[in-house]
């Protein structure tokens, strides 16, 4: 957001040079909208891309939106490590009760047959309602595994939603079903 200008237009920036925007990504300025980078929050292309469909959206008087409780995070190493929600560390601070699934690749048929058996995936469920607060994978596809959490979070699923839902055999996909059956300490294949 540097030499752009933007303070002398009007538009307020924080401390680190971004830009302040209100709800509807809106600046200061009312004609001037931000996204992405340039805003708080994390510098990911898939949360610009959100964030550009839910102004889109609000600017055709539409309710564009964006939870930002449930964006992955994906590190692209090897293996490689994905996250959404919670880690256990912020739901200590904040005093929610947890129960924590966890399953190791080494335990998963696919994982074994391709040599990946290197990582787990780990489930947090609210301790009162089973929803799922957050899912952290290390191994294979993380990258990929991930986003099956993040559509079961988007809609406040549960780690029994997650248990019941049949997952194809054998893949790397059934050790986020194992850890979620973890977390009700049922899991069949450990």
């Amino acid at each position: 957001s540097q030499d752009l200008g933007l303070e002398a237009c009007g538009v307020e920036l924080r401390e680190d040079g971004s830009i302040v925007v209100d709800d509807y990504y809106q600046s200061a300025v009312p004609s001037i909208h931000a996204i992405g980078d340039v805003i708080a929050g994390p510098m990911l292309a898939h949360k610009a891309e959100d964030e550009g469909v839910a102004v889109a959206e609000i600017i055709a008087g539409q309710a564009g939106h964006v939870n930002y409780d449930v964006i992955p995070n994906v590190i692209y190493t090897q293996p490689e490590v994905a996250s959404v929600g919670k880690t256990e560390d912020e739901l200590k601070a904040a005093g929610i009760a947890y129960t924590v699934g966890k399953f190791p690749f080494t335990a998963n048929g696919r994982a074994k047959v391709n040599r990946t058996t290197e990582g787990f995936v780990k489930v947090l469920a609210d301790t009162a309602t089973d929803r799922v607060l957050g899912v952290h994978i290390i191994g294979a596809n993380a990258g990929e595994l991930i986003a099956e959490a993040a559509v079961l979070m988007e809609f406040s699923g549960s780690a029994e939603d997650l248990a019941r839902t049949c997952h194809a055999h054998p893949t790397l996909s059934e050790a986020v079903k194992e850890a979620a059956l973890a977390a009700g300490k049922r899991a069949i294949h450990i």
